[in-house]
Parts: structure tokens; sequence; C-alpha cells
């Protein structure tokens, strides 16, 4: 079947403002003068996934809720200039916001404004059916109402990945996702026994492969019933901010997936464009490219097999896949 786009992407589009603190957690004080100032941009999970998915040169199609406000604005203008396609669906709560506080390490704490939504919120069931009908793949956020999606993509047939962040694998919220998706990438941060849940997940859900970063310590990844630990890459330069991380892991991931790559060569696609985020700052929303993922990876594969894997999946990139 003839497709237009290769990732459907579902929710996660706002607009962040990044403030840089001199440490977190942040001790009280009446003030504090701020370097290198305070900027608001657009840019969450579902924004960066699309951005990161299309510096690589997949097809992306970004759904979500906006306002009619100078936030949603900034979305708009976003997808705008990169050339993504944005299907909207009016918020009569306005656009997503959100504060974020990095600290010198480029750690960020996420300050999310929750009255930007509300229970009737809905992305029409006919437009999802439609979108998913023209691509190959899936890439649904957490954000709501995202969940309530989830059946008019399984009617549609397409793959599915989502990104249940620092779940602890208890709260019900994320559960509808973790369940659903072929593919889950989760975070370390809040679960006591990683492996534990990650497995959860695959014996209760449609999960054919769970992903669990864990920052500098690289990744775990569960496929086929073994887990096996995927290590850090070294990053290209000082990290700066590590917002966008985790959807930069995730794209290019993705990238390797639709390729038909082995997981493991997928996760090093992850784990590369992962340690490139943390060096740009997240106000440039900047990504790394497929050419500079794939030369950086086949410098890390073994010599025998990097030429033709990386060559491979170019071509996938291109739209050959």
């Amino acid at each position: 079947m003839s497709t237009t786009t290769d990732i459907l992407v579902l929710g996660g589009a706002g607009v962040d403002t990044i403030v840089h603190v001199p440490e977190l957690p942040l001790p009280y004080a009446d003030s504090y003068m701020i370097e290198p100032g305070i900027v608001t941009r657009a840019g969450q999970s579902g924004d960066f996934v699309a951005l990161g998915v299309t510096a690589l040169g997949l097809r992306a199609h970004h759904m979500d809720l906006l306002g009619d406000d100078p936030e949603g604005d900034l979305v708009r203008a976003f997808h705008r200039d990169r050339g993504i396609p944005f299907t909207e669906v009016p918020s009569a709560r306005g656009t997503k916001r959100a504060v974020n506080l990095v600290g010198p390490d480029g750690r960020r704490l996420s300050l999310y404004d929750d009255t930007r939504s509300q229970e009737s919120d809905r992305l029409p069931d006919a437009t999802v059916r439609a979108l998913a009908a023209a691509g190959r793949h899936a890439h649904v956020v957490i954000t709501y109402p995202c969940a309530l999606a989830l059946p008019a993509l399984g009617e549609a047939g397409v793959t599915i990945s989502t990104d249940l962040h620092n779940w602890d694998g208890a709260n019900p919220y994320h559960e509808p996702f973790a369940l659903a998706a072929d593919l889950v990438f989760l975070s370390t941060t809040a679960l006591a026994d990683p492996e534990r849940t990650m497995r959860d997940i695959t014996e209760r859900g449609r999960a054919r492969i769970v992903v669990a970063t864990a920052g500098a310590e690289g990744a775990y990844l569960l496929a086929e019933g073994q887990l096996t630990h995927v290590p850090a890459v070294t990053p290209p330069g000082p990290v700066v901010d590590t917002n966008g991380a985790g959807d930069a892991f995730a794209s290019g991931f993705l990238l390797g997936w639709l390729a038909g790559e082995e997981v493991r060569r997928c996760a090093l696609y992850g784990v590369v464009a992962g340690a490139y985020a943390c060096t740009v700052p997240s106000t440039r929303a900047d990504a790394i490219g497929r050419d500079d993922l794939l030369a950086r990876a086949a410098e890390l594969l073994p010599a025998s097999s990097a030429d033709t894997r990386t060559a491979r999946t170019a071509e996938s990139a291109r739209g050959g896949a």
C-alpha cells in the first residue's frame, strides 16, 4: 500500500519556557539572577520526535490540540518553518505549556501547566484513522487525550510506539499506552526494578520490544525475552541540556526499526541521537541529521557490517523500504 507518511506523531505539541538555574534542586531564595536568560520556545515531546525523525530523512505528520493563543502560534511556526505537516484540533483551554528548570549539568525539572486540557478534549477518530492509513507507523505521546485515540490507530492497522517517560510502573494513567504499543520506550528514573516493569509490559500488552533509557548509563533493551544493556556513547561536545534527549533516542531507534534493522543496532542509533541532543541547547530546536548519525554509528559498529547496514538504513530513510 502506498503511504505518504512514515511516522504519524500524536500529541505532545506545546511550548516550554527554559530557565537556567545555578543548581538543582534549587535552594529557596528571594531572587536569582539568571544566565543565559529565559527563553520561551515551541517544542515538547511530540514536536521533538517529529523534528528528530524529519532530520533523519523520514516523513512525519504531527497531530494535536492547539489553542488560538501566542503559544499555539509558536507551535504552528515551529512546524511550518521545518516543513513538518501539522493537523490542528482546536483546544478551548489553550496550547500546552511548561516551565523547564535546567541545571549546569544539563539536568532538568519540568513544571507542566495542568489547566491546558479538559476532559472533553478529543482527537477526532475519523481524522486519526485517515492519517494513520496514510502512514507506516504511529508514535503516541502520553499527553491527554491521546489514549482515547489508541483504538482508532489499532483499527488502522499501523504499528504503534510510545514513550512512558518517567513512569513508576504503577500509575494507571500510563497503562493504556504501555499495553497498546508494539514498541515501548520509558526511563529508568522512577523504576525500582526496571527489568520487572519491562517484562510486565511485554507479558500484559502487545509490545515486542521495550527500551528503558538510563541517561549516562545507556539503555536496557528487552526483545524476544532477552534483556541486554546498550552502553552510552560519548557525546560529541559538552552536555548542556537534556531536554529532548529521550525524544531524540526514540527518533534514532525508529529510523532503524522502520528500516528492518536488528534491535541492538536500532538502540545504537538511539543512543547516538540522544547523546547529540544533550550537547545542543533545546532553545535551538536542532536534531542530528541522517548522514551524521549513520557516520557516527559506523564508527561504533564492527567494520565487517557497518558499510552494508548503514547503506541500507540510508536507502530506507529516503523511502526505499
